[in-house]
């Protein structure tokens, strides 16, 4: 299917959505979303204020207590319809991602297919949600335990998984029966703000979905939190914005979920398959252009095979062909914006000051758009910055290890604790790196593990909650314990 990219932007919603109807910002302000591979203008949104927030909040609230009494039923062929809708414009919404953030075309379509499959996964669960009802053990009682929409929520979505991270957080909202205000990112809010006319389409009702588009995250977030008719924060980002988010939301005692930064450790033993641990290490560091909090952020090597690693990883990193993402043969496309350039420049050259070697890359791609090379770094100091901080980009720096001991220790070095990848031939190490590493995933021989049916989330200051998964919904829900007078 060929996608005629003026058309579908001038098919997408440029407005508000706000009880049902889309409207301009309250005071008219707009900000503009460019093309990373161009720097081209492709559209102009309407920025909401702290008032079209909070008209969207009243709008929610409203529209809460006959939402929750929805049947289960009716909210989950709202669901599966929209998962039909979204496979039928598959082509369009990849289109969509790749123009406004960059991906390769080819991960725009893998994208659509996952992140789809949140709203099959929930359409399903909806269903399912069960409660008990048993008898507490004295006798006296019956115990009935149901679950009940925790409220009104507010949904922040980053700007690297567009699709993706609007449907985990909009799928299961709707499947416990909570009302929502969406915050896109600014960056990317073309795909978010399609997937809504899409859900629309689909039966959500007036005043359950409202979209806040804006230039200023905090215009939404801040007025929000602040009101005691909110019930729920779901936000994917840095981790310095989930901490400020954390200490508004403690105020009113807010229901969060927080999917935060990453410092994703690959591990790779001697023992192991070095052509699979090679090509997982592509799949985990080069999967949208680096930009994902599970990319692999040190690529930690045993000692006796580091050198035969970083040549095959090097020749096939440096294979990848760069350019634009709409491009079909294109393996790496341009960062989201300028200043992330900047970011990766910074990176290896304070690796460069501490020892490390560039193997390949290392350098901007072009005069046009935001384009790196895919860069392979070795011998690098385990106190540079590419080991220390998130690098989000195509930057794979190679450190190394002596035992197994060490390699538990390197990896667990770092704040965060979200994703972890282990490659070995040795099962039972299976075991070993779940009991000893302290990150929410742990990708055993596989670069790629995320999965609607599975819990995706994170400990340390990789944040709170889970999404996906039949854990999902929970964080959407509050748990009600009745107690019945026993009748014998």
């Amino acid at each position: 299917m060929t996608v005629n990219i003026h058309d579908l932007l001038e098919k997408v919603e440029k407005r508000l959505y706000i009880d049902g109807e889309w409207r301009a910002g309250s005071t008219g302000e707009t900000f503009d979303v460019e093309n990373p591979a161009t720097g081209e203008i492709i559209a102009t949104m309407a920025s909401a204020t702290s008032d079209d927030a909070l008209a969207a909040l009243d709008a929610a609230d409203r529209a809460q207590r006959e939402w929750a009494r929805t049947s289960p039923r009716s909210r989950s062929d709202i669901l599966r319809r929209g998962f039909d809708l979204v496979a039928a414009r598959a082509e369009e919404f990849a289109t969509l991602m790749t123009v406004e953030m960059g991906k390769p075309i080819s991960e725009a379509r893998s994208e659509v297919t996952y992140g789809n499959e949140y709203l099959r996964w929930f359409s399903e669960e909806t269903v399912r949600h069960y409660g008990r009802f048993t008898t507490v053990p004295e006798g006296t009682l019956r115990m009935i335990t149901t679950h009940k929409p925790v409220g009104p929520c507010l949904l922040i979505t980053p700007w690297n998984f567009p699709l993706a991270m609007a449907t985990r957080k909009v799928a299961p909202a709707i499947a416990a029966g909570c009302t929502m205000v969406l915050k896109p990112a600014k960056l990317t809010p073309l795909t978010v703000q399609y997937f809504a006319q899409t859900m629309i389409e689909a039966g959500v009702p007036s005043g359950v979905l409202n979209v806040v588009s804006s230039k200023s995250a905090s215009s939404i977030s801040s007025p929000l939190i602040a009101d005691t008719r909110l019930r729920k924060v779901s936000f994917t980002g840095s981790t310095p914005v989930g901490r400020q988010l954390m200490k508004e939301a403690a105020d009113n005692v807010l229901r969060t979920s927080m999917e935060l930064g990453g410092n994703a450790p690959f591990i790779v033993f001697a023992d192991a398959d070095l052509d699979a641990a090679v090509d997982g290490a592509i799949a985990a560091k080069m999967r949208n252009i680096g930009e994902a909090c599970t990319a692999a952020n040190r690529i930690i090597v045993q000692e006796s095979v580091v050198d035969e690693f970083a040549t095959k990883l090097t020749e096939k990193i440096s294979a990848l062909k760069v350019g634009p993402g709409m491009d079909e043969s294109t393996q790496v496309g341009p960062l989201v914006e300028a200043k992330a350039i900047d970011h990766m420049e910074a990176l290896v050259a304070d690796a460069v000051s501490r020892g490390a070697r560039v193997l390949t890359g290392g350098e901007r791609v072009g005069e046009r758009g935001h384009f790196f090379a895919p860069t392979v770094l070795t011998d690098v100091s385990r106190d540079a910055r590419v080991a220390t901080e998130e690098i989000f980009g195509p930057i794979a720096p190679i450190l190394t290890f002596t035992d197994e001991d060490d390699a538990w220790e390197l990896a667990n070095t770092t704040e965060y604790g979200l994703a972890s990848y282990v490659f070995t031939s040795d099962t039972s190490r299976l075991f070993r790196a779940s009991d000893n590493l302290e990150f929410g995933l742990v990708g055993f021989n596989s670069g790629v593990i995320s999965n609607a049916a599975a819990p995706f989330g994170g400990v340390k200051q990789s944040g709170l909650g889970r999404e996906g998964g039949a854990e999902g919904i929970e964080e959407y829900s509050t748990l009600q314990y009745i107690g019945v007078a026993n009748p014998y």
